[in-house]
């Protein structure tokens, strides 16, 4: 048991620590910038670009994360012969699957503005440009700030999906110490897996105190 306490196995869980975040942040980097523009997409005058956004929304929730891993890691590659890495498979599917989320929630935001302010705007000579900028911008996303920040702690919290293609993050450095050590003792197990708890709380409690926090702060103000 007092090997599971070494230098070495500290660098491994750092090391599994950091592909989690790496691969998260990345995804959440593309889900903010790729939200923003599905969910504005999603309520403009064209029928065709609504449907093309609803259709890939739909696809996105419907088909599980891990049949999309599954798709983009080995389906994709064996069709077209190219070769996608485990951790940009990995990017590739949180990404999607963020947009989508983000842009269900940027859509909800922008069409629970009330009506009258646009209204307001209008008659107060705003153009289109302005009533965008100044007036439904900044209400849409005070209601949508909170959800966001949960959506990311979604997202980290999911990436325990990835070892089933073969990304080396903290779940699965995890498993590898339990196969290591749990040999000799079984508490190991119990030991690693409480440790994996606890830095998943840590890395995942902030995003739903903050999303908590602001959800409560806006409904007051």
């Amino acid at each position: 048991m007092t090997e599971l306490f070494s230098l070495t196995t500290f660098y491994r869980i750092v090391d599994g620590v950091s592909v989690l975040l790496f691969v998260s942040l990345v995804s959440i980097l593309f889900t903010i910038i790729g939200g923003l523009i599905l969910g504005r997409l999603m309520i403009v005058h064209n029928t065709i670009v609504r449907s093309l956004c609803k259709i890939f929304l739909e696809t996105v929730r419907i088909i599980p994360l891990i049949a999309w891993l599954f798709i983009v890691f080995y389906g994709i590659p064996s069709v077209f012969d190219i070769h996608i890495s485990n951790t940009t498979s990995a990017i590739i599917v949180f990404s999607m699957w963020g947009i989508a989320e983000m842009g269900d929630l940027v859509r909800a935001s922008i069409l629970n503005v009330p009506k009258h302010n646009r209204e307001s705007a209008l008659a107060l000579g705003l153009n289109a440009f302005q009533i965008e900028y100044y007036i439904i911008l900044p209400q849409a996303l005070k209601s949508l700030t909170p959800s966001s920040v949960n959506l990311f702690g979604r997202i980290i919290k999911t990436t325990s999906l990835l070892p089933l293609i073969g990304v080396v993050e903290l779940l699965k450095i995890g498993q590898q110490l339990i196969e290591v050590f749990g040999k000799h003792d079984v508490h190991v197990s119990f030991v690693v897996y409480g440790i994996l708890l606890l830095i998943y709380f840590m890395l995942c409690y902030p995003f739903s105190y903050i999303g908590d926090y602001l959800e409560k702060k806006f409904q007051t103000s």
